[in-house]
Parts: structure tokens; sequence; C-alpha cells
């Protein structure tokens, strides 16, 4: 991988995990328009992109995580602790399958673009569905509603399944409040991407992965590329959230799906 490659593959990842079109689909669209077999021979730049995402995250909604954390604090049952385990709670169903079920995931990553292009349209449908469905107007996000959002980013594991789309939709469709779902879609992902990013580090360190040879320079220009797309698309997607847009993101995910599947058919 070189400098101008780390550089569209760290601008994709930026914009594609905050927008409803899938990070993981469009990346390895990415990787097969540069002739890269897969994502696991640049582990450390999967790493170092997902990382600087999280980043992002944490400085476009510093100040709710400082709300968040100045609520903790106080040590009592208020908003912000209720905040938090909502967070938790979210969290069970893709802890569930990144512990028992990570080989079959990484079995579907390496299946090839078709299984991409139908968790595209997959996407698809699902955005365009949240977009007509009208349900009654909730006033907060209850545990029932994060456990039901946290299997949504399970499934959203799958390649082409996009993560904010899934749980942003399905939040919608609950009847959750669009100012509010963005923003918990965002912080609920910092948990488990660090944690992946931590357990392939230790992987990396035993040797149990290759790095794919990959140089600082390309490293470092990925990092940017992502940290800078992801701050410009986290908080244009909070924007585009409360617009309810999210339509146009449909129309885009069933194009690009049918496309990827035409071309691995012909």
């Amino acid at each position: 991988m070189d400098w101008f490659e780390a550089l569209i593959l760290g601008i994709i990842q930026g914009l594609t995990e905050y927008l409803p079109v899938s990070s993981s689909g469009h990346l390895a669209i990415g990787q097969a328009l540069f002739g890269m077999e897969n994502g696991e021979d640049n582990l450390m730049f999967t790493v170092a992109v997902h990382v600087a995402t999280v980043l992002s995250t944490v400085v476009i909604l510093w100040s709710e995580i400082d709300w968040i954390f100045r609520g903790l604090f106080k040590c009592q049952l208020n908003a912000e602790t209720k905040y938090v385990l909502n967070i938790i709670v979210s969290m069970i169903p893709v802890g569930i399958v990144g512990l028992f079920f990570k080989d079959e995931v990484e079995a579907i990553f390496g299946s090839g673009l078709l299984v991409v292009g139908c968790c595209l349209l997959m996407t698809s449908a699902l955005l365009i569905f949240s977009y007509y469905a009208k349900p009654r107007q909730k006033e907060h996000i209850s545990w029932k509603d994060a456990f039901i959002i946290g299997l949504a980013q399970a499934a959203a594991v799958l390649p082409g399944l996009s993560r904010s789309g899934s749980t942003i939709a399905t939040g919608l469709l609950l009847g959750n409040k669009k100012e509010s779902l963005a923003q918990f879609s965002f912080l609920m992902v910092i948990p488990p991407i660090l944690g992946e990013a931590l357990l392939d580090t230790m992987k990396m360190v035993k040797g149990e992965n290759v790095l794919g040879g990959i140089e600082a320079l390309p490293l470092v220009v990925g990092f940017i590329a992502a940290f800078l797309s992801g701050c410009l698309a986290c908080k244009w997607m909070i924007n585009i959230v409360k617009k309810g847009k999210l339509i146009y993101f449909g129309i885009y995910c069933a194009i690009i799906g049918a496309i990827t599947i035409i071309t691995q058919l012909v």
C-alpha cells in the first residue's frame, strides 16, 4: 500500500463510518479496485483508521462526552448514568458476536463482493423503510430500545450493512427522536471499536497476523485522512438525521449495491 492508496482508503473509512452507506462495504470495494486481496493483509492500517474515526467522534461530541462523565462522577442514578447504562446494554449483542462468532464473521468478509452488494441492498431497504414509517415519538431511549439498537449494530458487522444506518434506522422505527439518535449511535460504537482495535493489536504483538509490510508514511496518511474526513462526516450526519434526509442514502446504497452485484455476476 502506498501513500495515495492509504489517503483514499482513509477518506473512505472516515466518511462512511458515519454516513449510512457501510464503511466495511466501501473499504472492501476500494481494496478490490486497488487490487488488494483483503483487509487482513493490512491489519495495522485497519486498526489505525478505526482508531482515527473514534478520535473524530470524541472531538465532535466532546461536549456530550464531558456531560456524561460529569454526571457519572456525581455517583447518582441521574440522566447521565442512565445514558451510560443504555450504551452498555447496546454493547451486549455485538460483544456476543465478537466473542463467539468472530471466525464466522471474518469468513464472511473474505467471501467476496457479492455479499457486500446484497448487504448494501439491505441497508437501502432499511433506510427507505425508516423514512416512510411514522411511529409515535418517544421522549427518551429506553434500555429495551437500546438493546434492540444494539442488535442492529451486531448485525451490521456484515460487510455492506451500514452500522450507523442500521442503528439510526432501527431507532427511528422504534419511535425514538431523531435529535438524540445520531448522538447515541455514534457514542455507542466507541467501546466496541476500541475493544476490537485492542484485540487486533494484541494479536499483532503476538505475531498471529500479517502486517502486510505497510510503511510509516501510508499509515500516518491514512490515519490523518480518516480523522479529518470522520470529523466532517460525523458533524454532517448529525444534521442530516435531524432533517430526516436518510432516503437519499438509501437510494445511493441501492445503486452501488446493484452495480456491485452485477459486476460479480457478469
